[in-house]
């Protein structure tokens, strides 16, 4: 494959020319698109900073020298210049990451992929490294211009300004985006910095001014744009952004430019001191369909067609949050005090629809759900219904806020929760699997977890009907699939979806699992096991039929997408236990774990949330017969009937 089959560590580069360099930059990029069209991922991110990572990696000796990715979805690159060219697996089981990730490399620092964390993480680090003798060592974080929309990024630059000893260089790798447009005011001062005239203007004369008087013309340059906030900085301000905190600003600078790009971060390594270099990139570029993508330029993407970005397996279905989408509309038409809030992720969590139709009715705080959290109490005291649309593993960020702005001022806050459970190949640490255990511990917070459309439509009414208390309404990702009819609803709400015979066992499906707790009741009814099946709908506080119910069973099965450590099954096994009712209760759910990527359908079979196995672990609690090692995933029809015959035979 040219260049790229012969990098096989950063330090391949070294002997590159910087002609050379952009070769393999055009190389990377083609390899990017042929190969993400096959598996998905994330496309646009790491289209953009392909120069911008074969320069850090050239100037700088990883992994002696950590290089950190604030989110990690523009990681590809790094992935290819440190020994991963497979791409073949990409976000599959056994394939590569989508996210850096330590088990695969040394050059991989920080697995998390929750935005604005890196540089705490590189002020931690760089501190480790002075104080333990390593002073010669560079710490590196990259961090896009929608990360500094969080907080932390803030709370970290207010650090790193009290201890300038030390050699730390943050790479500022700005496209205006994060997933979509950045927003807020930090966004409208740096793209004035992008679009400005005088920006434009002065690079382009500075560069061909101080080119006339050859090496030495060039060094004076290097010395003026690393004068005390730049060169070009002084006619646009930008360094007024950071000159109080006393931190060295190099920039801003043309991010696809290689050597531009080399001669500033060489600069930056030489400072001895925390320095900021400001990149000025395009995402999605070198290929047209995502540039010409105006949603996201391809930020994520599933399978498509590499020449014209087309997605491929489209259709069927519709997912959960369209649904979301298309009722929320339909709430504002019908409740003008119903306003939308949203951490940065408008077109993902589906509030899209509802802006272009309400556009003053929307708020996009940029990557703050702390800060969303709170202000949606505010909110709320003020008049209005706010719905705060969140993936569920960033709903772990704003915990507190929930706690104490929320919850402790009884506020009328709706949270939904996009993603909720197994998302498969992402990772763990986008795995929304704690928002269960987690927002339940909130006093008089009301969580709903729907199994179909219809339920999810009647949900989110329901929701917003509530002035005060928080409520959740969570679900997962993909589609919905067809609704789910109950036999009856009890006068507290739950939802009876079916009778068999006896009243043996209780199955209690949380949301999306009524179908997996129906097809577990028929196979124990084919061996003489009545069970009965309900969805709670509303699974936090437990309903009082749920207790009622379970006292007329033997044995009480919950099954939940989420953390079988105080879950929905841990809370309901103590509400009965409150009540004294002595049936046994068997939690289901997902192990205390970080779970790796793989596909939804990988991760729930790996934790026994398979029809086959609930129903064999419940005939042999029920029939009391241990099952040997070798059935337990035994899938051939005839397995029940044997343990049965063993069990009346025994």
């Amino acid at each position: 494959m040219g260049l790229l089959s012969s990098i096989t560590g950063p330090r391949d580069l070294d002997a590159l020319s910087v002609d050379e360099l952009g070769d393999l930059a055009t190389e990377i990029r083609s390899f990017l698109v042929e190969n993400v069209a096959r598996t998905g991922g994330h496309l646009g991110p790491n289209l953009g900073v392909v120069e911008l990572t074969l320069a850090l990696h050239r100037v700088f000796q990883s992994p002696e020298d950590p290089i950190i990715f604030d989110t990690g979805h523009q990681s590809y690159v790094h992935k290819l210049l440190t020994g991963r060219q497979d791409f073949s697996a990409l976000r599959s089981r056994g394939g590569l990451a989508g996210y850096p990730q330590r088990s695969e490399s040394e050059h991989d620092i920080v697995e998390s992929s929750h935005a604005s964390s890196s540089l705490s993480w590189a002020d931690g680090v760089s501190r480790a490294l002075t104080r333990t003798g390593r002073r010669d060592r560079h710490v590196v974080a990259v961090v896009g211009d929608g990360a500094l929309t969080g907080g932390m990024t803030w709370e970290a630059l207010n650090n790193i300004s009290d201890d300038n000893d030390r050699n730390l260089v943050i790479v500022v790798n700005d496209n205006g985006r994060s997933y979509a447009p950045t927003i807020g005011g930090i966004a409208r001062h740096l793209n004035r910095v992008r679009t400005t005239d005088t920006y434009r203007t002065l690079r382009r004369s500075s560069d061909s001014f101080f080119e006339r008087f050859g090496p030495v013309g060039r060094a004076v340059y290097r010395g003026v744009r690393g004068g005390t906030h730049g060169f070009l900085s002084r006619f646009t301000n930008n360094a007024a952004l950071y000159s109080n905190l006393d931190i060295k600003y190099l920039g801003p600078i043309d991010g696809h430019d290689m050597k531009t790009l080399l001669e500033t971060l060489t600069l930056a390594k030489d400072y001895g001191a925390p320095v900021i270099v400001h990149t000025i990139t395009e995402k999605g570029r070198g290929y047209e369909p995502a540039r010409n993508d105006e949603a996201d330029q391809f930020h994520a993407v599933g399978r498509i067609d590499p020449t014209t970005g087309r997605t491929l397996g489209s259709g069927g279905a519709a997912a959960w949050t369209d649904v979301f989408a298309d009722e929320l509309v339909s709430i504002g038409e019908d409740r003008p005090d119903v306003i939308a809030m949203t951490a940065a992720m408008l077109r993902p969590t589906g509030l899209l629809p509802f802006a272009q139709r309400f556009p003053d009715r929307v708020y996009d705080v940029g990557i703050a759900e702390q800060h969303a959290a709170a202000s949606a109490a505010g909110l709320a005291f003020g008049g209005l219904h706010p719905v705060v649309a969140i993936y569920a593993t960033f709903m772990n960020r704003a915990f507190d806020q929930v706690l104490m702005d929320v919850g402790l001022h009884r506020a009328g806050v709706t949270f939904v929760l996009d993603r909720a459970g197994v998302t498969g190949p992402d990772g763990p640490s986008h795995h929304g699997i704690w928002d269960l255990a987690m927002l339940q511990l909130v006093p008089g917070i009301r969580i709903a977890a729907p199994r179909d459309e219809t339920r999810l439509r009647e949900s989110l009414r329901e929701a917003v009907a509530v002035d005060d208390a928080p409520t959740v309404v969570r679900y997962p990702k993909g589609s919905v699939g067809a609704d789910i009819p109950a036999l009856e609803r009890l006068d507290d709400g739950v939802d009876v979806l079916a009778r068999r015979d006896a009243e043996d066992v209780l199955l209690v499906a949380i949301g999306p699992f009524a179908g997996l707790a129906l097809d577990v009741a028929d196979r124990l009814s084919a061996q003489g096991i009545g069970a009965t099946v309900v969805d709670p709908r509303w699974v936090v506080p437990v309903a009082g039929s749920i207790v009622d119910l379970a006292a007329r069973h033997r044995l009480v099965i919950t099954i939940e997408d989420g953390i079988r450590v105080g879950g929905v099954g841990t809370r309901i096994r103590q509400v009965l236990r409150e009540a004294g009712i002595d049936t046994a209760v068997d939690e289901l759910g997902l192990p205390d774990a970080f779970i790796d990527h793989a596909s939804r359908e990988q991760i729930l079979a790996d934790a026994g949330l398979s029809a086959a196995n609930i129903a064999q672990d419940v005939v042999a609690q029920v029939l009391g017969t241990r099952v040997p090692v070798a059935r337990q995933n035994a899938g051939e029809p005839g397995w029940l009937a044997e343990i049965h015959s063993d069990a009346a035979g025994s």
